[in-house]
Order: structure tokens, then sequence, then C-alpha cells
């Protein structure tokens, strides 16, 4: 057992771990959780996100104790250490909209030439349930708060705003996945239409990690 090395590690320490690799396991037992989060009401809550500290100084911290060296491997991993400067921290890779009764998966490509996903349109039929799943990828540093935003806009006028708790990461060579709850395409001759996606993938430092534009066409069928 860790108990008094791991109080005498310090209050800091512990919660950038918990922040990096258990915050996605708290969250999805939270059954009441809801998504998406509806941003205004989340902005006058008192919170405070904890000081950053870079994956080198958390690994120098106390790197004779051998038993906290462990303990902090365990939850943080064995990080590449030493990628090239130019590699962004974060990478998201791929945006799929998750739908069992679609003729075809309904996924983009965000590795490649974003400009290009402004002119293709998806397809989603009005009414069917259907999941948001994000791939990306955490290099260098643990990362807090990530959200993934979107605009959704119809013509000129901006008709909502969603935003997904997506949770905190450290850094690991393989793929994370983020897969929402089950949402219900909305139904109606009024909401059928091509829509503007305006997404934006960001943390609690407001960073920029990914912002890129699709359309999206609800329609009766998905053949129509």
């Amino acid at each position: 057992m860790l108990g008094l090395d791991v109080c005498e590690f310090g209050n800091q320490v512990l919660e950038l771990m918990w922040l990096a690799m258990c915050y996605r396991d708290f969250m999805a037992d939270r059954d009441s959780e809801v998504y998406p989060v509806d941003e205004g009401s989340v902005a006058g809550i008192n919170y405070k996100a904890p000081a950053q500290m870079t994956m080198r100084e958390i690994q120098a911290l106390d790197c004779k104790d051998k038993s906290l060296t462990k303990y902090k491997q365990t939850l943080l991993g064995c990080s590449p250490m030493d990628l090239d400067a130019s590699v962004p921290n974060v990478q998201v890779t791929r945006l799929a909209l998750v739908c069992p009764t679609a003729p075809e998966p309904i996924v983009m490509d965000l590795t490649g030439d974003l400009a290009a996903l402004k002119k293709k349109t998806f397809v989603l039929k009005e009414g069917v349930e259907y999941r948001l799943r994000i791939n990306f990828k955490v290099n260098k540093e643990i990362v807090s708060g990530l959200k993934y935003v979107h605009y959704t806009c119809k013509g000129r006028l901006q008709a909502s705003k969603d935003t997904y708790m997506v949770g905190s990461y450290g850094p690991r060579e393989e793929e994370y996945e983020f897969l929402s709850p089950v949402e219900e395409a909305p139904t109606g001759l009024m909401v059928r239409g091509m829509y503007t996606m305006k997404s934006h993938f960001t943390d609690d430092d407001k960073s920029d990690h990914l912002h890129w534009e699709w359309k999206l066409s609800i329609k009766k069928d998905w053949l129509d």
C-alpha cells in the first residue's frame, strides 16, 4: 500500500495524476451526466483548473522513491519524451456519426485536407439514433478538460451550440476514443434540410487543437 507515501507526495501532483487517468472513468460512472452540455450552464460554476506541470516535472518529482515512481508509471504510462517539437500535443484524427441503420459509415478523416470537408455533405435520416465518436491522440503532456464544441447553422442563422465534455488525458502512443451517449436526430418538415456544422476541439486552457467545417443534411430517408 502507498497510503502514507502518497499523502506526503503532495495534493497538487496527485490532482494532476487523477486528472490524467481517472477523470474519464469517474465521469462514465455518473449516470446522471447529460451530453451535450450547455456551456452557459457551466460558466457560473466556480471552477478553477489545476496548475499545469509538464511530464518531465512530474516524473522528476521524488524520483528516488521507487514506490512513487512505479505509481506514477501506472497512472501516467511511459510516454515518448523525445517527439519532434513540430508534432502537436493533441491530434484529432477522425469524427464519426455512429448509426446502426446507416447504409454506410459516416466518418470524416481529420488528418487530410480539412478544406475539402466543406464541399462534402454527410446525410442523416430524421429520427434515427446515433452517437458521436471522436478519435484523437495525446502526444506530449497531460491535457485537462478536453471539449468538442460544434455550432449548427442553417443558412446564416446559428441554430444551436453543443458542448461535449471529453475529459482529461495523459500522453500515450495509442489513440483515445470518445463515444457520446445515444442521441436522436430531429424529425419533421421544418428540420429537414442542409446545415453547416462548425466544429472545435478545445480544452480548459481554450487551446485550439483543431477546428473545421462540414455539412450535414437531414433527410426523410437515407436515399432521398
